[in-house]
């Protein structure tokens, strides 16, 4: 009697099942928003689930890559991101293919394409080498010391580094502090002493709370810190939307009107009544407030618990750290994504304009984030779990 290992790849329905739901939410949403006079007819609905479509296609591409190949591809793809943002950055204002949009240069204007945001990308790219040089660096000083742990906390530090720098010349502050979420995400799963972490992370709370401390009371301070003069008016519209409300603050203010508006449970579906400017993109959440009220806003945060829930049991499941890594760099990236746009419109963290992820339109954040959904699925197809079969 001879006995063979067979390996069976799975796919992970539970966390299909919650994408998909997220496109029904989606698309609900973005139908509402759309009757709204400033979008001329466009169909965004039609446009998302055509990018839902190609993001499904790219994740079952990613599905395709186990460990060793992701790990041999991780440098490239960063490679290539970090060159698309290098040519952004380069790239004259004038130039058609690389205009500035909302005052920032962030995108390639492809002619009957779209635009693409390199720096969406980039957060996925990011997350694959922090995740393979993190695993190489556990392997490579298996025992660990403070000054190898500095070492690993320097190489991922300049990893992040390069991309925020170019990011934020675009500028685009909103973006760079998702690279942050990275980076700290990673770090703290990384095994680094805390002998390390406690003295850095103290500094940057310090230094943090000074600034918000100058921003309440001594505003005029922070040009000493690099902060625009735009960024100005996003802090005083945080601050006080009410006094700014006819220019920084407008958006802050018609966002909490709807959300407010929808108390409970909500208006209905299309009986909108507050005029809200980017109700599609980074401020659907206003939307879905006023039409579904606290219930529609308490089921969507829900089901981004419930991904991260399951992306959590698919990192702590599999026995390769490579794995584990990129789980808790997804984890990072939705989280700080989840809450910095929904506070953003209630007024609890200043706007950013940055999207939500699988709900907002925009094509380069949800093929990257289907992206990410395929770098998880692809840890659970390719976990080496076998069935086991007998012949005599």
């Amino acid at each position: 009697m001879t006995s063979e290992k067979k390996p069976i790849p799975k796919l992970d329905y539970g966390i299909v099942l919650t994408i998909m739901l997220m496109m029904i939410a989606s698309a609900v949403v973005i139908y509402s928003a759309q009757t709204t006079g400033q979008y001329g007819g466009t169909n965004f609905v039609l446009q998302q689930l055509v990018w839902y479509g190609i993001g499904t296609a790219v994740a079952v591409f990613v599905i395709q890559f186990d460990s060793d190949q992701l790990r041999k591809v991780s440098w490239y793809l960063y490679g290539i991101g970090l060159l698309m943002l290098i040519i952004l950055f380069l790239a004259p204002e004038t130039w058609s293919f690389t205009k500035k949009t909302n005052g920032a240069q962030s995108w390639f204007f492809i002619p009957k394409a779209g635009a693409i945001q390199p720096s969406e990308f980039m957060k996925v790219f990011t997350i694959l080498v922090l995740a393979k040089v993190t695993a190489d660096h556990h392997v490579k000083f298996i025992r660990k010391t403070t000054k190898t742990d500095f070492w690993l906390l320097t190489k991922l530090g300049l990893i992040v580094v390069a991309p925020v720098v170019f990011i934020l010349k675009q500028p685009d502050l909103g973006t760079s502090l998702v690279f942050v979420a990275i980076f700290l995400g990673m770090v703290f799963v990384s095994g680094i002493t805390w002998k390390l972490l406690v003295p850095i992370f103290s500094a940057v709370s310090l230094l943090g709370g000074t600034v918000l401390y100058i921003a309440i009371n001594k505003p005029e301070l922070l040009k000493y810190f690099g902060v625009k003069p735009y960024q100005f008016k996003r802090i005083y519209s945080w601050l006080d939307p009410y006094t700014h409300q006819s220019d920084a603050g407008f958006q802050l203010m018609r966002s909490m009107l709807a959300i407010g508006s929808g108390q409970t449970s909500g208006k209905g579906f299309g009986n909108r009544e507050v005029y809200m400017p980017e109700s599609h993109s980074d401020f659907i959440f206003s939307t879905l407030g006023e039409e579904f009220g606290f219930i529609g806003g308490s089921i969507l945060v829900s089901l981004f618990f419930l991904l991260i829930y399951q992306i959590t049991r698919v990192g702590l499941d599999t026995k390769n750290p490579f794995y584990s890594y990129i789980c808790v760099g997804v984890i990072s990236m939705i989280t700080f994504h989840v809450f910095q746009n929904i506070g953003m419109t209630i007024g609890l963290l200043p706007i950013t304009g940055i999207p939500l992820p699988f709900i907002s339109y925009g094509g380069s954040s949800l093929l990257s984030n289907m992206m990410a959904i395929g770098l998880v699925l692809s840890v659970r197809y390719h976990y080496k779990k076998y069935m086991f079969s007998s012949s005599e």
